[in-house]
This record gives structure tokens, C-alpha cells and sequence, in this order.
């Protein structure tokens, strides 16, 4: 007879859509209490300057291990130090829940300094609020960045005297001295011939 009834009642339920008259759907009940529980990107190892090995992630959950969806969560991260940004480019990243009641936070990347660091998760739903970290660590080595100051050396090339003359290299440090050029070689003394008296003189 139950079941009978139920039947009967469905065309009524419809016709009574289009007043406004038919008894509102159940909504989710507020929980007594929120529970963050981690389920991704714990104890990750990501190297310097790259996109992290696993996405941090939460599920929010109510008393009954059930998920809550529409909870606001928010991943934060250290300010200074061992760190990275989201893929927002900020500090932090905000996420809603949905009917899985799950959350992650997307696109991280570290920074160039290694170590452990910590994500601050918190959640809030209707007032209730919870909270969590997330550790991981940053490992590897930044390649050094090549200075060009007062080490460079500068060659300079002179040519003195004619083309079959020979050069001279001058090295210097930027900042110092230059070293001395050698002279070339010295032109020979030209001798003189009077015709008719057999003597050679020197001008």
C-alpha cells in the first residue's frame, strides 16, 4: 500500500512544480565539525626551480568521513626562504570543494633555495574552520651565474713602423697598466761612394 502511495504521489508532486507548492530539496546539513585530511604531495622531493613532483591536496570531510562540498580552501606558503608560488604566481591559492570535497592547488613551482619547507592549508564551511600542513623539500644545486668584471682580459695588437716591421703585443688587465711596446728594428746608416778617388766616407 506504501509503495502504492509513493507512485500516486509523484504526478501531484509535478503538478504542483509550476506554483511553487512542491516541498523543497533536501539541502547538505551543516556537519558538527570540518576534517582536513591530506591526500596528496606529503613528503614530496621537487627539484630547484621546477614544477613540484605532486600537487598538494586535501579532502574535507564532516564527522562521518563523508565529503563536504563548497568548502573554501586556501594553500599557503612560506613568505621567505625555501619556497615556491603557485601557478597564480602568488603565495597562495584558494580552492572550493566540490561534491568530492576535494582541493588542490595547481602549478607550483619551487624556488632556487634547497630545504624543507611547509604548506599551510586552512578550510572554513559555514563558519567551521580547519587546518593542516603539507611538508616537502627542495633539492639540487642553481648553477653559478658568470660575472664578467676586472678578470677579462683585453689583447691589443700595434703595428709600428712599415709593413715589414715587426709588431708588438701589448696584454693588459682592465684597471692596470700597459706594458711597454718594443721599437722596431733601427734603419741601417747609409753609406756614400765619391766617384774618382777610390775612398768610401760616411756622411
Amino acid at each position: 500500500m506504501t509503495a502504492l502511495a509513493n507512485v500516486l504521489s509523484i504526478p501531484l508532486v509535478i503538478a504542483l512544480i509550476p506554483y511553487g507548492l512542491a516541498p523543497p530539496l533536501q539541502a547538505q546539513t551543516t556537519p558538527s565539525r570540518i576534517d582536513l585530511v591530506v591526500v596528496g604531495g606529503e613528503g614530496a622531493v621537487n627539484g630547484l626551480l621546477q614544477r613540484v613532483t605532486q600537487d598538494p591536496s586535501v579532502r574535507i570531510e564532516d564527522p562521518d568521513h563523508q565529503p563536504v562540498s563548497g568548502a573554501v580552501v586556501t594553500f599557503n606558503l612560506p613568505i621567505s626562504g625555501t619556497s615556491g608560488e603557485f601557478g597564480n604566481g602568488s603565495k597562495n591559492s584558494s580552492v572550493v570543494t566540490g561534491a568530492d570535497g576535494l582541493a588542490a592547488a595547481r602549478g607550483l613551482r619551487t624556488n632556487e633555495i634547497p630545504g624543507r619547507f611547509q604548506i599551510l592549508i586552512t578550510a572554513s564551511y559555514r563558519g567551521l574552520t580547519a587546518r593542516g600542513f603539507i611538508n616537502q623539500n627542495n633539492e639540487g644545486v642553481v648553477a653559478a651565474k658568470t660575472h664578467h668584471g676586472g678578470g677579462k682580459i683585453i689583447v691589443i695588437l700595434a703595428v709600428v713602423g712599415a709593413a715589414a716591421a715587426g709588431g708588438a703585443v701589448a696584454v693588459t688587465r682592465k684597471g692596470g697598466n700597459a706594458s711597454s711596446i718594443p721599437s722596431g728594428p733601427t734603419a741601417p746608416t747609409p753609406i756614400g761612394i765619391t766617384p774618382g778617388t777610390g775612398a768610401i766616407t760616411h756622411p
